[in-house]
């Protein structure tokens, strides 16, 4: 994977992890470690999928 694709991915996730958070602080949960997990269950999806070698659509199994 190139640098800019990686930047993408990366950018990627963070959105998702933003947007998770932010909308937990939107529903009034304020407590930082709520929103950390709600960051992290985000990205814990895509980022299971793309470490699964036999997923052959996405990440590391994806045809090049």
């Amino acid at each position: 994977m190139n640098s800019k694709a990686l930047q993408a991915v990366v950018a990627s996730y963070a959105r998702s992890a933003i947007a998770a958070a932010l909308g937990m602080y939107m529903a009034g949960h304020t407590d930082t470690k709520s929103l950390g997990m709600a960051a992290v269950g985000a990205v814990a999806g895509p980022l299971l999928r793309a470490l699964n070698n036999k997923d052959t659509a996405f990440g590391i199994g994806a045809s090049k």
